[in-house]
């Protein structure tokens, strides 16, 4: 079996390396020319650090992110409302990390290269068009910018896993439109600096209408941390421009409205004071579909589910779709039967993690704590109960398949056998 991946970000790399673990043959296409170490940070949860940990890339990890502790919300005045511990410390097998995002998707392009080879990830290559006969797919590339026709490529599978922007989606729903933007902005950035609450914690400070965010991505020397840090304010649904992704914009856009929050464990207006350079992104979804697979192509990741960033969920979501899709190409006996597993399997709760996000996810409390107590608590206890917080976040983690238990006794979704049908 041949498989045509569309997409070179974490979600198509981790497929091509799931396949390949399965005998199967891959060729990955992106439309960029290079990949680059840019972003920001990113989460990957303990369901996903199993799948990358089965995939042989555990060391790597270790090696590059931060093992994350704890997840602890505050309201606007730095006072705690809900405080977890994460991977290990919550009892997971797998750790959960912190990790640069680019940084982690050039670990699993060496890993692509080097196992199944350089010629098999074909860079500068965009998807124009594809369509399908009663035996595989035929997909033809070209120059993104010029237009000019590249490559003309058969397989017998092919899998969109082209972002939010998807190529392929947009062949499946021609009439969708761009993204959602939700109304909220933010300003994302890395700084050096110095650790702060123990050195291994995600902290969420605010409430709906403005949050930031804080965590250590990786150790750098003299003791300090490569923090990752995301500023968020509610702005008004203006202007289409509000999907544009990933622009440069400058801290006066945003700094003004975190000026007063200095606090004992952190002094955010120095934290982005010391950073060189901020990007703008706005938070964006789409509407959940009935059908991600169509014949022999299918969708993965943010281009099968986008959603919003609450909960640190579509990285993590986007490795899963992988194993499990590569578990249903064994498992069945033709390709369309396999497709529709998969979406039988993933969609379901995609969808509704998807629509649970719009709703602050398992940030709910620091939502409840502000309309609840907006000039702040002597105790959390008497704004939001223990069971209620609890509540929040254990749903959360249920839905997204989350929960320690679940995680850590399940089988492993592909077990090392070879795929068999050649």
């Amino acid at each position: 079996m041949k498989v045509l991946v569309v997409g070179a970000g974490m979600g198509g790399l981790s497929m091509a390396l799931s396949l390949h673990q399965a005998g199967m043959a891959v060729r990955v296409f992106e439309s960029v020319d290079e990949l680059a170490a840019k972003g920001a940070g990113i989460n990957l949860q303990p369901n996903a650090v199993r799948e990358l940990d089965e995939l042989g890339l555990g060391a790597e990890l270790a090696a590059t992110g931060i093992p994350t502790a704890a997840w602890s919300c505050y309201n606007k005045h730095g006072q705690l409302i809900y405080s977890e511990p994460r991977g290990l410390a919550a009892g997971y097998k797998w750790p959960q990390y912190s990790i640069h995002r680019g940084e982690l998707q050039l670990l699993l392009l060496a890993a692509v290269e080097s196992r199944i080879g350089a010629q098999n990830v074909l860079k500068g290559r965009h998807l124009a068009s594809f369509e399908q006969d009663g035996s595989g797919v035929i997909a033809r590339f070209v120059d993104r910018a010029s237009g000019k026709a590249l490559l003309t490529e058969r397989g017998d599978v092919l899998i969109g896993a082209d972002g939010i922007h998807s190529t392929v989606r947009a062949r499946f729903y021609p009439d969708e439109g761009p993204p959602s933007y939700c109304g909220e902005m933010q300003w994302r950035a890395s700084v050096e600096a110095a650790p702060f609450l123990g050195g291994r914690t995600q902290a969420i400070i605010g409430h709906r209408d403005q949050r930031f965010i804080a965590y250590p991505m990786s150790a750098r020397p003299g003791g300090r941390v490569l923090t990752n840090w995301i500023a968020e304010l509610r702005l008004p649904r203006d202007s289409a421009s509000r999907a544009d992704w990933n622009r440069q914009a400058p801290k006066e856009n945003f700094a003004a409205s975190f000026a007063s929050w200095r606090f004992p464990w952190l002094d955010i207006p120095a934290l982005i004071a010391a950073t060189p350079d901020t990007w703008e992104f706005p938070k964006c979804d789409r509407d959940p579909v009935a059908r991600w697979s169509f014949g022999r192509a299918t969708l993965l990741g943010d281009a099968a589910h986008p959603m919003l960033p609450t909960g640190s969920q579509a990285g993590s979501q986007a490795v899963v779709d992988g194993r499990v899709l590569t578990r249903a190409l064994l498992a069945e006996p033709t390709v369309e039967q396999a497709l529709r597993r998969y979406e039988a399997e993933r969609l379901p709760s995609m969808s509704e993690i998807t629509l649970r996000n719009r709703e602050m996810g398992p940030e709910l409390a620091m939502h409840l704590a502000e309309e609840r107590a907006p000039r702040g608590f002597m105790n959390i206890d008497e704004v939001i109960s223990r069971e209620e917080m609890t509540a929040i976040t254990d749903s959360y983690k249920r839905k997204a398949g989350l929960d320690a238990a679940s995680v850590n006794a399940r089988p492993s979704f592909v077990e090392c056998v070879r795929d068999r049908r050649g």
